[in-house]
């Protein structure tokens, strides 16, 4: 499987399928039990890891503000104190979340946590962004905006490898869709070409809305 860090990745399938073990896995997160992961051609390195930006659908966040969960990514990162809080602030305010730059972060509503995890992500300017499931449990306006950002990014042409179950999120947002079942890729194809026709049955049986085992 490759990854060209252009246009929007959607990895769809049945719980269990393997979905979130392989993008932690091409993120770094995971080191596989077989076979290898290359960035670029070369095995994954600390250095370069800040060059992937994860978000994990629960929103893992430090007990600071949400300035400073953002400016705790860039320091990781290697920027300069001098530059992390007006970087940081610009990646507040691109997620909406500039107002709330004070705010303790365990108290934003689950919406906010996770705008400020893709925000997090982003402040690094990565090559690939890699979220998944950003919008399971929340509401339609969340979804909305986590939706937004996610479309401006694509836009811009970064690199997205989007986990998701719902056929039409990944209508709005994807440009190729990766189905797993039972842990491997079974298809692969342009997003519509998946959504109108897919060729397997278990694809066929999952976008049915049907229970696949």
């Amino acid at each position: 499987m490759e990854v060209d860090g252009r246009g929007t990745l959607a990895l769809m399938g049945p719980n269990g399928s393997g979905k979130s073990l392989l993008a932690r896995t091409l993120a770094g997160l995971v080191a596989p039990s077989a076979g290898r992961v290359t960035w670029a051609g070369s095995a994954p390195d600390r250095r370069r890891a800040t060059r992937i930006g994860f978000v994990f659908q629960r929103p893992v966040l430090l007990r600071r503000s949400a300035l400073a969960n953002v400016e705790y990514a860039l320091a990781a990162a290697g920027v300069s104190r001098r530059e992390r809080a007006e970087q940081a602030r610009a990646a507040l305010a691109r997620a909406r979340l500039g107002h709330l730059a004070r705010a303790p972060a365990r108290v934003l509503s689950g919406g906010e946590q996770q705008l400020l995890s893709i925000a997090r992500a982003l402040a690094t300017a990565p090559d690939i962004l890699v979220i998944d499931e950003p919008t399971a449990n929340l509401d339609p306006s969340a979804t909305r905006a986590i939706e937004g950002l996610i479309g401006e990014v694509r836009a811009e042409g970064m690199g997205v490898v989007l986990i998701t179950h719902d056929p039409g999120q990944a209508r709005r947002l994807a440009d190729e869709v990766a189905f797993l079942y039972r842990g491997r890729i079974v298809e692969r194809t342009q997003a519509a070409r998946f959504l109108e026709r897919p060729q397997s049955a278990q694809a066929q049986a999952f976008l049915r809305g049907e229970i696949v085992v």
